[in-house]
């Protein structure tokens, strides 16, 4: 599975930016699929996740109720709604691929597949 994200930016802050991770290979339906991201000095850390159906979903303390996961598995694509940003929200962002589901999804090792990430720079 390769994994292309993209949709990052500069944004001030309150705004609003959506992330897409583009999926080739025909198992993307069957994969968990995770957000993952990683400020300037800091490391990598859980942002959210949405289960093979989409049917469940997670998020970090940081993300509910301003981040939204979804994905559309005709499209083999997931989603990242970004609103109310903060400058705190700067990082490059990834998405991965959980193929078997994990319990243990906030955590990078469950996950086989890397997107490159994409930029955010959210200004004050």
């Amino acid at each position: 599975v390769q994994l292309q994200a993209c949709g990052g930016g500069l944004v001030q802050a309150g705004g609003s930016l959506r992330l897409s991770c583009a999926a080739s290979g025909r198992s993307f339906s069957s994969y968990a699929m995770g957000w993952f991201r990683q400020a300037p000095g800091k490391e990598r850390e859980f942002v959210a996740v949405i289960s093979w159906s989409g049917g469940s979903t997670y998020y970090a303390d940081s993300a509910k109720g301003r981040f939204t996961i979804s994905r559309d598995n005709a499209k083999n694509t997931v989603y990242l709604q970004m609103n109310s940003l903060e400058p705190e929200d700067t990082a490059v962002y990834y998405c991965a691929a959980d193929p078997g589901g994990s319990y243990y999804y906030k955590r990078q090792t469950a996950y086989n597949y890397w997107g490159q990430g994409t930029q955010v720079t959210v200004s004050s």
